[in-house]
Formats: structure tokens, sequence, C-alpha cells
């Protein structure tokens, strides 16, 4: 039975540079996903580009495919599969092909766009698309002005078009996460997306959430990790899929981490609302037919994830303006500390009232005193010291400016014990909010271009 090899070498823009190399090198891929977009990733590219019309994507992709020139010259028939486009997929692909022109090494590189819908809110609009917030249902409209990006999650179906014109190199803009591995299993298979092929999709995006996290699935975060996993030089994961859907997980030889049935369930359910449903462009997945076995150390073998059909949707990333923040932290040591702590932040709030000032959101915690997990794991005893962490969240941008003054006076007028303070003041910082919402699927229309 025909088999292929899908490792994803990055699980987030700014996740481990040196992880797509040495999984290319070592990992005997035919496919080498990179996964580089979550929705705060999509608000921060859309800013980039409204700056900078050549700015908007990931840019640690391009300086991941320089130190892979050597390898694709060994391996010219590994193929590339990243959504590094984020808002702005042929400025990425133009670069990339500059500078694999520049190595001599010339790739045909495919775009896919058609994800963002901010140019066309107003007409989506005006024909009936309200854009919905999924949990409160209110329509997009009412923060109209505040939105900086709005994208669909599009599904295989582009990048299996992209693929099946022979190209090396595949750049999207918003993709969903498992659709990156789902698309080069249907090209390869020759797979269809209609009923017949429906349980292998739902296997094929098994896979793709399996190792859409990178190392999250090969010991990171793993409960029982210890130093034995050795993460220091954890393996990155790599799906081997065969023609009927079943697959296993493992990671490259003589690397670190772990493959075992721990961590691939703990991957398995995560982000999974309702394990039954589990959401895509290109298939409804049942995440609870899904059988783990341990075949042999750091691989593990799976089966199943069937499909509980079809939705005629794309979900909606939308994100906007929604005012300003900062948040400001002080040591406070000896006896007492968790008490001094917590007064301290409620002082720098009582002065701010006595100023006139209220604020929208504030939040005080004491690290170190369990408050990071409020009612999960508290403090055993008083601990010797802790860090005090004061946010603000408004719309003004002067009132949190005037927040962030007020946390170096306690050096000399709060309580004994307050230090930490040398960094300065808190910088404010912008607040970009979420907003999820389902398109119908004929109302985006998803583009493939040769670049």
């Amino acid at each position: 039975m025909k088999r292929i090899r899908i490792g994803n070498g990055c699980g987030f823009w700014g996740d481990n540079l040196d992880a797509p190399v040495q999984l290319a090198e070592t990992g005997q891929l035919d496919y080498l996903t990179l996964e580089y977009l979550a929705e705060l990733t999509m608000s921060i590219l859309a800013l980039q580009k409204a700056k900078n019309p050549e700015a908007g994507f990931a840019t640690d992709f391009l300086e991941v495919l320089h130190r892979l020139v050597p390898i694709l010259r060994k391996q010219p028939g590994l193929i590339i599969v990243t959504n590094a486009g984020g808002m702005n997929p042929r400025a990425c692909a133009i670069q990339a092909q500059h500078l694999l022109a520049h190595a001599g090494l010339p790739r045909r590189i495919a775009i896919v766009h058609g994800d963002d819908l901010l140019p066309q809110l107003d007409n989506l609009f005006a024909t009936g698309h309200t854009l919905n917030h999924l949990d409160n249902g209110t329509p997009l409209e009412a923060i109209r002005d505040q939105v900086v990006s709005a994208n669909a999650y599009l599904g295989a179906k582009p990048i299996v078009e992209a693929l099946r014109q022979g190209v090396q190199i595949v750049i999207t803009g918003r993709v969903a996460d498992a659709s990156l591995t789902v698309g080069p299993a249907v090209q390869e298979f020759g797979w269809g997306f209609g009923v017949a092929d429906l349980d292998r999709l739902a296997a094929g995006t098994v896979a793709g959430h399996l190792i859409e996290c990178g190392a999250q699935a090969t010991g990171g975060l793993w409960i029982n990790a210890n130093d034995s996993t050795h993460l220091e030089n954890v393996g990155y994961p790599i799906a081997e899929i065969a023609e009927d859907g079943t697959f296993t997980i493992s990671k490259p030889p003589h690397t670190g981490g772990a493959v075992n049935i721990e961590t691939i369930a703990e991957q398995l359910l995560y982000e999974v609302a309702d394990p039954r449903h589990y959401y895509t462009p290109d298939v409804v997945a049942d995440f609870t037919t899904v059988e783990l076995k341990q075949v042999q150390p750091d691989v593990v073998a799976v089966r199943g994830g069937t499909a509980n059909g079809v939705t005629d949707t794309y979900k909606v990333s939308v994100s906007y303006r929604d005012g300003y923040m900062a948040a400001g932290t002080l040591v406070i040591a000896g006896p007492n500390a968790v008490w001094k702590a917590r007064r301290s932040g409620e002082i720098i709030l009582a002065k701010l009232r006595q100023a006139g000032l209220t604020f929208a959101q504030s939040d005080i915690e004491v690290l170190g005193a369990g408050d990071c997990v409020p009612g999960v794991i508290p403090a055993a005893t008083d601990p010797p010291e802790v860090v005090l962490r004061v946010a603000v969240r408004d719309p003004r941008k002067a009132a949190v400016e005037r927040f962030t003054k007020e946390f170096a006076p306690l050096v000399t007028s709060g309580f004994p014990g307050t230090t930490g303070y040398t960094t300065g003041r808190p910088p404010v910082r912008e607040v970009f909010a979420y907003w999820p919402a389902l398109i119908a699927k004929s109302a985006v229309k998803p583009i493939v271009e040769i670049l």
C-alpha cells in the first residue's frame, strides 16, 4: 500500500527555527509543512501590511527556506506546504522565489489566497452575510470601524489544485491547520471530496491535527515530561499516512521528546470542544472513533477518525481594535509576601481611583500564590517571595498610560521587600480582540496562482 511521510516543522510563528531543518535532514520526508498562523498573528500581519504593502507574512519562513537550500539540492522531490503567506501570500512567494533564484535553485511556487474578506466586507454585509458573533449573535457591522482583519479558513481543495500543477512550494494565506496535511494526502492518493472519501478525509484531518502544533505531539507539554525526555533536542512530528487513511506518528531518530499514547492523546484533544464534531472546511471529523496503539518506541499507530458530515460554511476569524492595556509587575519578598503583594495591587488601583480613574477591566494576580490557575493549585505555605502582576484594559489610552506610572512609587512608599522595578514603566499596548463567525462557502472564492 502506498504511503507518504509528512513532517511538520513549525507550530506557530516564533517556533524553533532549527526544527524544520532537522526534520527535513533526517525525517525522510515527502512533504514538509510549516504552520505559522494563529488568530492574533493575523491581526499583527494585517497591521504590518497596512504600513508596508510588501509586508504581512511570516518572515521566519524566509530564514528557514534559506537554511533549507542545501537540503533541497539533495532532495529535489521534497515539497513544502506552508501558510506563511498570512495576509500577503504573493509578497511572501516573490521573496521566496528571489531567495531560491539567488541560490541557483529555482522552484515552481504556487500561491493560495482568497481568504482575506476585509476588502469585500461591506459588500458581504449588503448581500446578507452578517458574520454574526458565534457566541452572542451580534452582527459584525456593530464594530465595523474597529475591524483590522477578517479571514476565512480555507480548506485542502486549493492546495490540491496547486499540487496538481507540479509545484514544489505552496504558500497559502489562512487555511485550516489540518488542511496543510490533508491536501498532500488527497493529491498523492487520489482521494476526492465526495461522500465516498469522507472517512479518509477525516483520518487525514486527524493526522493533520496531531502534527499541526509541532513538538506538542512529541513530548512538548507532556504531563510526564522530565529530564529523560531531553526536550532540549526535541524531535518534531512525522505522519506516515497510508492510502486507506491509517497512519503512524513518529519523530526523527536520535532526537529528544517522546511519542507515546499519552503525548498523542493529549494533542488529539487539544482545542477540541466536541470530540464527535471537529469542524474543518474539508470534513467534520469524529475523534471518538480514533484508536491509538504503540507499535514501536516513539511510534504510535492511529486508525479511525471517521466522518460526521460536511459543512456548507467556512469559519471566519475577525480581529478588531478593543482599546488599550498594560500589565506591570513587582517582586514582593519577605514575611507575609502574599498579603503584601495583594494589598500593593489594591493600593495601585485605589490611588488611580483617587485620581478619578477607573478601568473597563482590571486584574490583580499574585504569582506564586496559586493565582495563575486559581482554585486548582493552591499554595501549600506562605512563599518567601511572589510576583505581583496588575493589569488594566480601557478604551482610553491616556488612562492606561497613567496606570503605568503607579508601580515605581511603591518602591519607597509601599511595603518592605518591594523590588523588581528596574525594567521601567510597563508598555501600553493596543488590544486586538477575536470575533469568530461563519460565512457561506458560496461567498468565498479560493484562488490558486502559479508565480
